[in-house]
């Protein structure tokens, strides 16, 4: 029978307190009411009035015992402590007591029942043999023999049999029928790995709506306020979802009727012992777990006790051992059998969790347990392994390497990951996120200075590429107050130096300016002239970004020649193309093509791939204003692959933001708009307030040229308003420009002439004679549109002479097409054709749409 013809199976319950099971496709029930069954054989506990939730379970259970034929149907229900495993088995029996009229057992099997020993086998056999009425003097001795007899006596049986609270499947494998009409629930803390034939059912803690649902039932608060509600999902939040913990402290408030649950909920998430609050009687969290804990070997107590003093979320193999000072292998297999007693939970795979509840047991048996000498040496050979495991991951990411800081303890003995390669280095850095930053915030509550400033440290090139921005910014200004006052001015240096390089990334110039001056006169103070140069490059990137071109490129000069004297490759590479970027913008061409081009020498040679995409992108940038967009295109998807094979979320948003320019010019605008939008996202998710300028800037020039002029008109408002907090001149003329273009398209001529006038002053004022060659001919257009083709000639020759001193086609073609368009204006047939005849040749060369329109005109010019 396939999944589809599988019956539907439905569990009524009747007023006679019976089950039937009613299965659809042959519209009948099953199981009616049975003969009588001996008290003997019916020892179910009573079922849970305020039994809540389970119903996948249930389903699962009710459904499988009911389509099971052939075998014995046994299914394992296992899950941590106070989960409800009883409650569930228990449950499914009462539903399907009907269906088993010989018999409804339960036996309990006391693993973990305190003063009482785990059931034998062979005396809990005997007991059953007697229930089935055997005379208990023909009862065997032999445990064999006892199994043997009991799969005997039910042989021609429907029993249904609870196994609860069981060791293993050694304590369990003798008493099971092997009859194929009976069902076996066994419970167990343990995982059933070795018993055959059974299904495994893992039992986690209850879903935040159903653990509401039980609060509320058993506290008897009926219908919730708003306030109570939220007060309710924060208690079964601190209770970690787990039924026993939320029946133990729903009993409590049960007889607190004049309690408000919110300040009962204050006062539980307040209190320093929260296991010590869970006890009711003979209900308590502590003592369900403590039962377990003793059932440990001394070296698995040790360990587990180590856990609780992990500051993270999570834990790996290597962290663990590290941790307890215990080899990799003893490690692996104590953890692999924490996890099968349900102790850890395995969130993926080699990654091990403690639940909340056992987070806090862990740490109050290392308090008690452990001196705390040992509790430091502990999480000092952690915060080493962390350290040490970073700096390595760093070395992988980061652009421009520094010299390590010496670390401040010995290494630890307990091996790493394999971090030999960028991906993996990066991929453990993600992996690990959560665990670092909780390293650093103890680290910053217990007062361990160099702990903090070396791991600060060696995150710094993952919290460059992965942000968020500000939470870095926070870590490394905690960073470098603390190596101030330990007087350490290279540790400062370093924190300076990366704090700096953040209010760079999140547009805030003049604090970046500040921060690497900074670090500049400390690394002159120690006589460091790589740190010096680091630094030069890094304000040449801060002056390129506010327009101040002659003092970056001045600042980058000095930076190649310190690099150029100590024979330092890399940083030769990034500072030739930072420089590249500044003759870019300024319209030197040639020679920038020339300086990313050496770049990309150099980084091939040293096998830098991240430096090979920054410079592929740079002299795509060029390509593109050059007019060569096929090229252009191609380079920045190079780019693009690259900084995505390097998993490099901002190269990569300023790969696709560069990537839509030419695909744009081309006239792909449904292609282009989908590239900035997704540009632009990432630069939201990083925090990058320029990348989103320059996005949003990109993007609504293209909404102005597929017609979506209100949506252009917003996208580079919104670009202008973050150039203007950013204080990116250069930024704000390309808005301004953009804006004002599209205004004397929509004929609101007054407010494009004040735009394009400002953005004009900015473009001379930074010295980007390409944005001022782009201004003058849109100033031609708007001053054709409402002044007269006179005054619009004469800016379009200025917009002519400019973009052939750089050597800008698209701009000279545009030009040539706005003169001779006023010269048609003006009756001089003869100039308009000639002008318009180059332009049409231009931009046929080019490959652009500007093409078609130009070239009607043309037709209509010749043909009068």
């Amino acid at each position: 029978m396939s999944g589809d013809d599988q019956p539907q199976v439905r569990i009524d319950t009747h007023a006679d307190g019976q089950a039937r099971q009613y299965i659809a496709a042959g519209d009948q029930h099953i199981h009616q009411l049975s003969p009588p069954v001996s008290p003997e054989m019916r020892t179910l506990p009573r079922d849970m009035v305020a039994f809540t939730g389970r119903e996948e379970e249930l389903r699962h259970l009710t459904t499988a015992a009911a389509q099971s034929t052939g075998i014995v149907a046994i299914h394992a229900i296992d899950g941590m402590p106070g989960v409800g495993k009883t409650a569930l088995a228990v449950r499914v029996a009462h539903l399907l007591a009907a269906s088993y009229p010989d018999g409804q057992l339960f036996v309990d099997l006391y693993a973990h029942t305190p003063n009482v020993p785990a059931a034998d086998p062979g005396e809990t056999l005997g007991r059953l043999l007697a229930r089935t009425g055997m005379d208990p003097c023909q009862i065997p001795d032999d445990l064999g023999e006892r199994a043997a007899r009991w799969r005997s006596r039910l042989a021609d049986k429907k029993v249904l049999l609870i196994l609860d609270d069981a060791t293993g499947h050694a304590q369990v494998e003798p008493l099971l029928p092997g009859a194929p009409n009976c069902l076996v629930l066994i419970t167990s803390r343990s995982r059933m790995i070795g018993l055959d034939g059974a299904e495994s059912l893992n039992l986690a803690t209850l879903p935040p709506e159903q653990a509401i649902t039980l609060f509320t039932r058993l506290a008897g608060r009926g219908t919730l306020t708003r306030a109570d509600a939220e007060a309710v999902a924060d208690l079964v939040h601190l209770c970690g979802h787990l039924p026993l913990a939320i029946t133990v402290l729903a009993g409590r408030i049960a007889h607190k009727r004049a309690w408000p649950l919110h300040a009962f909920a204050t006062e539980f998430a307040a209190a320093t012992d929260r296991l010590g609050e869970l006890e009711a009687g003979d209900r308590a969290v502590r003592a369900a777990f403590d039962m377990s804990y003793q059932h440990l070997p001394a070296d698995r107590q040790r360990l587990y006790r180590h856990l609780g003093l992990h500051p993270g979320p999570d834990i790996d193999l290597y962290a663990a051992a590290a941790l307890a000072d215990i080899p990799l292998a003893q490690t692996r297999r104590e953890l692999e059998a924490l996890y099968v007693d349900h102790l850890l939970d395995e969130p993926g795979p080699g990654r091990y969790r403690l639940h909340d509840l056992l987070r806090a047991y862990t740490r109050d048996l290392a308090t008690a347990c452990e001196t705390a000498e040992q509790r430091e040496r502990a999480t000092d050979r952690l915060l080493a392994y962390y350290t040490r495991t970073a700096q390595t991951a760093d070395s992988h990411l980061t652009r421009t390497p520094y010299p390590a800081l010496p670390p401040a303890a010995p290494d630890p003995a307990s091996d790493g990951p394999d971090l030999a390669e960028r991906d993996t280095a990066l991929a453990w850095m993600r992996t690990e996120h959560a665990n670092l930053l909780a390293c650093l915030e103890h680290a910053t509550n217990q007062s361990l200075p160099h702990p903090l400033i070396e791991l600060t440290a060696a995150m710094a090139a993952y919290l460059r590429q992965e942000g968020p921005w500000q939470q870095a910014a926070t870590l490394h200004h905690t960073a470098a107050n603390a190596a101030h006052m330990q007087h350490d001015p290279a540790a400062e240096a370093t924190a300076l130096r990366h704090l700096a390089d953040i209010r760079y990334l999140t547009g805030e110039y003049a604090q970046a300016v500040s921060l690497f001056e900074r670090t500049l006169k400390l690394h002159e103070l120690l006589g460091d002239h790589l740190g010096q140069a680091h630094i030069l490059n890094n304000l040449g990137w801060v002056q390129r970004m506010t327009g101040e071109y002659t003092q970056a490129a001045d600042l980058l000069k000095r930076a190649l020649t310190l690099y150029d004297q100590l024979g330092h490759q890399l940083g030769q590479a990034h500072t030739l193309t930072d420089l590249g970027r500044v003759w870019r913008v300024i319209g030197k061409y040639t020679q920038a093509a020339d300086l990313f081009e050496r770049a990309l020498t150099l980084y091939d040679q040293l096998g830098d791939h991240l430096g090979q995409a920054h410079a592929l992108n740079g002299l795509g940038w060029v390509r593109r204003v050059t007019g060569e967009y096929l090229q252009a295109a191609d380079l920045h998807e190079r780019a693009l692959a690259l900084f995505e094979q390097l998993g490099d979320r901002l190269g990569k948003a300023h790969a696709l933001t560069d990537l839509g320019r030419p695909l744009r010019i081309t006239g792909d605008y449904a292609q282009a708009a989908d590239l900035f939008e997704r540009a632009l996202a990432l630069y939201e998710q990083l925090g990058n307030r320029s990348g989103q300028a320059h996005a949003l800037n990109a993007l609504g020039r293209t909404r102005h040229l597929t017609g979506k002029y209100t949506q252009a008109a917003d996208l580079h408002e919104r670009a202008l308003a973050l150039y203007e907090q950013l204080g990116n001149r250069l930024g704000q003329a390309n808005a301004m420009q953009q804006l004002g273009c599209l205004l004397t398209r929509t004929g609101k001529h007054p407010a494009a002439a004040d735009l394009l006038k400002r953005a004009l002053a900015l473009f001379r004022q930074v010295g980007d004679p390409q944005g001022e060659a782009e201004a003058l001919n849109h100033t031609g257009a708007l001053l054709a549109a409402c002044a007269g083709p006179e005054q619009a000639a004469q800016m379009y020759r200025q917009a002519l002479n400019l973009a052939r001193q750089i050597e800008s086609p698209l701009d000279e073609a545009h030009a040539l097409e706005g003169v001779a368009r006023c010269a048609a204006a003006t009756a001089d047939r003869k100039v308009a054709v000639t002008e318009l005849r180059r332009a049409v040749e231009i931009y046929r060369r080019l490959g652009v749409p500007e093409e078609t329109t130009a070239a009607e005109y043309l037709a209509t010019l010749t043909t009068i």
